[in-house]
């Protein structure tokens, strides 16, 4: 069991870990620096983009209500993919990360929706399944606990994104992996459980995460590649998402989920990176 409690601490060193990303999939980028503030006076300076190696990942999308996820919104020209049936969608990615570059490990998970920003064209269904050709497709942050007050201190700082530190733990036994999510008090609020079988898939993607920091809507590339077990239209029946009465539920419980999986996926060890806004993004244009 990966369990990790909420770490409030900012620890003043930094990994000397370059040795773990040698895979050619990290050589496709270019690292630049920037220096960051955290608190108490600490600054370092960190590399960009952030690379993710041997990163376990367990992803469940479930269908919910396409009003609901409307309103979560953060500017009137981004807007929830439409599914039929009045849906949208909402994605669960829970991540161990287990090296990242120049920084510490953590557990995370991001609850995201797929979204377009600032399109003139808006079909429903097919940004999902033809991302590539559709520029302005992304994904839309609302929640995201992270065992790392250093990791939500870069999240808040340096992208907007509602990073909260909570403890997170992620379990993978019996063909499943579970994630729970735990309030300040260790009451569970979250918890997902997603098959670790499933049929194998290449995954080699590159797309856009949306956030808002300062007033201003940000357009932020991810990258990710590996093999993920994948599993469609799983059965109703399964415990698979639970959804507690804590304040951190709130959002989650608004959204009106579907019981039912729409898909899941699962992989034991995949490379990721996360880089800075891009500068010349107008959501306006």
């Amino acid at each position: 069991m990966v369990r990790m409690d909420a770490d409030l601490k900012v620890r003043p060193d930094m990994p000397d870990n370059d040795h773990a990303f040698t895979d050619p999939f990290f050589r496709r980028f270019t690292l630049r620096t920037r220096p960051l503030e955290l608190e108490g006076g600490l600054t370092k300076t960190y590399p960009f983009p952030t690379f993710y190696g041997d990163v376990g990942c367990a992803i469940g999308i479930f269908r919910c209500r396409y009003d609901a996820a409307r309103a979560m919104m953060p500017h009137p020209r981004i807007v929830p993919v439409k599914m039929p049936g009045g849906r949208a969608l909402v994605i669960f990615s829970c991540y161990q990360y287990r090296s990242v570059l120049k920084v510490w490990p953590y557990n995370e998970v991001a609850m995201t929706i797929p979204v377009m920003a600032g399109a003139r064209f808006n079909p429903p269904v097919l940004p999902m399944v033809l991302s590539r050709w559709f520029s302005r497709f992304g994904y839309y942050v609302f929640h995201m606990p992270v065992t790392s007050r250093e990791n939500q201190l870069r999240g808040n700082r340096l992208w907007g994104l509602p990073k909260v530190t909570q403890a997170v733990d992620i379990e993978v036994q019996g063909g499943h992996c579970v994630t729970t999510v735990r309030e300040a008090d260790g009451t569970p609020y979250f918890s997902l459980k997603v098959p670790t079988f499933g049929r194998p898939k290449d995954f080699d993607v590159s797309g856009y995460l949306y956030s808002r920091l300062d007033g201003r809507i940000l357009k932020s590339q991810t990258c990710f590649k590996g093999r993920f077990n994948v599993v469609t239209r799983p059965p109703r029946e399964g415990d698979w998402l639970s959804v507690g009465a804590g304040p951190s539920a709130a959002p989650l419980r608004g959204l009106g989920i579907d019981p039912q999986p729409f898909q899941f996926r699962y992989t034991p060890s995949m490379n990721a990176c996360f880089d800075l806004p891009v500068e010349s993004f107008d959501i306006e244009r």
